[in-house]
């Protein structure tokens, strides 16, 4: 039976998912799409989170009944998938690699940060996303092209990939909970002056001395660069 719920995409069968064409079921052909299902779903994760992507939902967005969406996609498991290859879409990058793969890499993270503060639902999908589509196949293969002059093997670039996108993702993460915090000023005065203490406790020297350093920009755009200099950086292309 299909259903809402789901423990992973090990279920999703990749071939019957991106090799064959969607098929509606036998009757009155209905007027909308794999792609407008998706794209429904897609909007409402953005404007009110994952846990609002149901498929009953979904169908009442596209004006259909549920059980017409199972022709398209059987459970949830399938249709994350589909949304997930859905917005990787957006990442296209058409200008040929420049041949400085670290320059290269760390833009593709800033696109990789773009595109999940897009879709702040994004960052915990793809933990348990096992099925890549056409479009982040697409992506994938601009991120190898950028890493072949690092002259790694192919399982090592597959996994600097990885490491990237698994840094962007918790980075993402981070920061959306943080902005969420930092708009309530009296938390954020409390968390100054317990820090504060615990600097001039005497027992925390190291943090003491880290925290009397020179500030850095806390701009989440500057903070985000800073962090992936470090990773990228620090890669060895040996």
């Amino acid at each position: 039976m299909p259903h809402d719920g789901g423990s992973g995409a090990a279920g999703v069968d990749p071939e019957q998912l991106w090799l064959r064409p969607a098929e509606p079921r036998r009757g009155r052909r209905p007027s909308f799409s794999r792609e407008v299902i998706t794209a429904a779903a897609v909007a409402l994760a953005d404007a009110e989170g994952l846990e609002a992507v149901t498929m009953r939902r979904v169908a009442a967005e596209v004006g259909a009944g549920v059980m017409s969406l199972y022709s398209y996609a059987p459970d949830k498991e399938t249709l994350l998938e589909l949304m997930v290859d859905h917005v990787s879409g957006e990442l296209s990058v058409t200008d040929a690699p420049t041949g400085d793969w670290r320059a290269d890499l760390k833009a593709i993270a800033h696109l990789q940060r773009a595109h999940m503060l897009r879709h702040p639902w994004l960052p915990a999908v793809l933990s348990t996303r096992r099925v890549p589509g056409p479009n982040t196949l697409a992506f994938l293969e601009r991120a190898l092209a950028v890493l072949r002059p690092t002259g790694l093997d192919g399982a090592a670039k597959l996994e600097v990939f990885a490491q990237l996108t698994a840094f962007v993702a918790g980075h993402v993460t981070h920061e959306i909970a943080q902005a969420a915090a930092s708009r309530s000023a009296e938390r954020a005065a409390a968390e100054a002056r317990y820090l504060a203490a615990v600097a001039a406790d005497g027992r925390h020297p190291e943090l003491a001395e880290a925290l009397s350093a020179p500030g850095r920009s806390p701009a989440p755009e500057a903070t985000f660069t800073r962090f992936l200099n470090r990773l990228v950086d620090g890669l060895d292309a040996d």
